[in-house]
């Protein structure tokens, strides 16, 4: 199972998120729908469901300007109990979408320029 699952569907962001993660160290996987991502946080542990932390990804990434889902995906990890991290990036100028992602259970939503800036040390927490 991968260390960090991420939401991404933007090939070129993807390929550099997966270098950088095998530059780390870390067990990346990336889907391109909110249903990927939940199907994948969720069969992490068929029987427990969200809320153990336990096997499976130890952090969960989306990008907020994915077209297929991201903010849906975050309301509907929030309903099921998620207790794993969850990083979302987005545009600088996204305040309400920052806000509303927040609201959704995200702890950290940050500028992709940011998220870029420290993709390493991100991935990194999945390590530890």
């Amino acid at each position: 199972m991968a260390q960090v699952v991420a939401l991404v569907d933007d090939l070129f962001f993807q390929a550099k998120m997966l270098e950088t993660a095998r530059q780390v160290g870390v067990e990346l996987k990336t889907v391109t729908t909110g249903e990927a991502l939940l199907a994948e946080a969720q069969a992490a542990e068929p029987q427990e469901g969200l809320g153990q932390v336990g096997p499976g990804p130890a952090l969960l990434i989306v990008d907020l300007n994915a077209r297929q889902g991201p903010l849906e995906a975050l309301e509907r990890l929030r309903a099921a109990g998620n207790q794993r991290p969850v990083i979302a990036f987005l545009s600088h100028v996204q305040v309400e979408l920052a806000e509303r992602a927040r609201a959704a259970g995200c702890q950290q939503v940050m500028p992709r320029s940011k998220f870029t800036q420290n993709l390493a040390a991100i991935l990194s927490q999945a390590k530890s």
